[in-house]
């Protein structure tokens, strides 16, 4: 199957402990076309965030330190030249509806529960650009 190339374009901003799962969300965005900066925590996300200016910004929700939650928050303190408005996706192993509420709340877009397949991500990803962008 070939790939959509959905995303081409997209300037998209990862946030994820894990460096297997970090690889696979970047090897399948960047094969539908996106362009990534993957980080591994909260510290380095807030540093890059400014000067990227990302389309998406999907962050995983439990990571050592600062978790999504607080992330999310700060994000969303920041003017929006800065990328306080930036489109943002939970991507967590905490699935159950109350960290869906609480995620919404705290700031992102839409939570999705891991594990997801690619094309699934790939379909959120680019539904939510369409849906937000104007």
């Amino acid at each position: 199957m070939q790939p959509s190339l959905a995303l081409t374009g997209l300037n998209i901003l990862v946030v994820e402990d894990d460096d297997d799962i970090r690889f696979f969300i970047t090897t399948v965005l960047e094969a539908d076309g996106a362009t990534i900066v993957a980080v591994p925590s909260a510290a380095p996300a807030l540093e890059v965030l400014p000067q990227l200016q990302p389309d998406v910004l999907i962050s995983d929700i439990g990571m050592p330190g600062e978790d999504g939650y607080t992330l999310i928050r700060k994000i969303r303190a920041l003017k929006p030249e800065m990328g306080g408005q930036v489109l943002a996706i939970a991507l967590t192993a905490y699935g159950d509806s109350e960290n869906r509420i609480r995620a919404l709340e705290a700031g992102f877009q839409t939570h999705v529960s891991k594990p997801i397949s690619p094309e699934e991500l790939v379909e959120i990803v680019a539904n939510l650009f369409a849906s937000c962008h104007w």
